[in-house]
């Protein structure tokens, strides 16, 4: 897991997947909105690219299609885009929150919830 990055298009896949637990490329493909959705067979090109990254792996055969899974969670998947992001700005997280709420990305419930979050990490290290 350590090395893996998603592009945006692999994300919008994977998006299909987590939500459904399993998926075949034809439900893959009808997830993208009709105005851009791209074909079966590059959908299917993207598929088997991600089962050799090893993020998608083959659950079952029905009839002449294969049912795909994810090996990797959303949150893993997640976490490692931010470890990324935080690394481009020196593991400092102000420069990104600047951004956040300079673009209106950054809500008073987003603010509340790290804060209580914080506050419950602090209790824990307290508690060790």
């Amino acid at each position: 897991m350590a090395g893996i990055r998603l592009t945006r298009f692999e994300m919008e896949i994977m998006d299909t997947v987590w939500a459904r637990g399993e998926a075949s490329i034809r439900e893959m493909q009808e997830s993208f909105p009709p105005k851009k959705r791209p074909g079966y067979t590059t959908i299917q090109k993207m598929v088997y690219r991600m089962e050799d990254k090893k993020v998608l792996r083959r659950v079952r055969k029905v009839g002449n299609f294969h049912l795909f899974a994810a090996t990797v969670t959303r949150e893993s998947i997640e976490r490692k885009l931010i470890d990324d992001l935080l690394t481009v700005f020196g593991g400092k997280s102000r420069p990104v929150i600047a951004h956040l709420i300079g673009a209106s990305k950054l809500t008073l419930e987003d603010v509340e919830f790290a804060e209580a979050t914080l506050k419950q990490m602090q209790k824990g290290e307290k508690g060790q």
